[in-house]
This record gives structure tokens, C-alpha cells and sequence, in this order.
């Protein structure tokens, strides 16, 4: 199933993500970057999304279901 998903990439290359994103298994992924700036909605929602999915992203369950993708191969 594909599925589309609006994010930011600041002038730093960092991607902000304004949602959590649950997969069964990880994923290729295609970035397009757009020809225009973010609006100040979609870019206060970035921002604010940032420290709640930080608590949840940053928890040792975490560590640990997401400690099997360390033991992939890189591509």
C-alpha cells in the first residue's frame, strides 16, 4: 500500500515528520521536494509535534523494537 505523507525538510536537511508513522516493517521511502515554502500552518505543526513524538520516540521500549533494524545490512 502506498501511502503519502507531508513533511519539512529545514535548511539544515533535518525532516520533520508532523506525525507518527506506524509500519509493520521498515520501508523504502521516495522524498520529493516541492518548488515552495511551507506554509506557517504545516511548519508551527512540525514544530509542535516535535517534543510529543520525542517522549514517545525516546522511551526504552522503543530502543528495543526498533534494535533489530541495527542488524540489517546497509544499502
Amino acid at each position: 500500500m502506498l501511502q503519502a505523507i507531508e513533511a519539512i525538510i529545514d535548511q539544515d536537511g533535518n525532516l520533520r515528520i508532523p506525525a507518527s508513522v506506524t509500519l509493520p516493517k521498515s520501508r523504502r521511502v521516495i522524498i520529493t521536494i516541492l518548488d515552495e515554502e511551507p506554509s506557517d500552518e504545516s511548519t508551527n505543526l512540525a514544530l509542535l509535534s516535535e517534543s510529543s513524538l520525542a517522549r514517545d520516540w525516546n522511551r526504552p521500549e522503543e530502543d528495543e523494537a526498533w534494535s533489530k533494524l541495527a542488524q540489517l545490512p546497509s544499502l
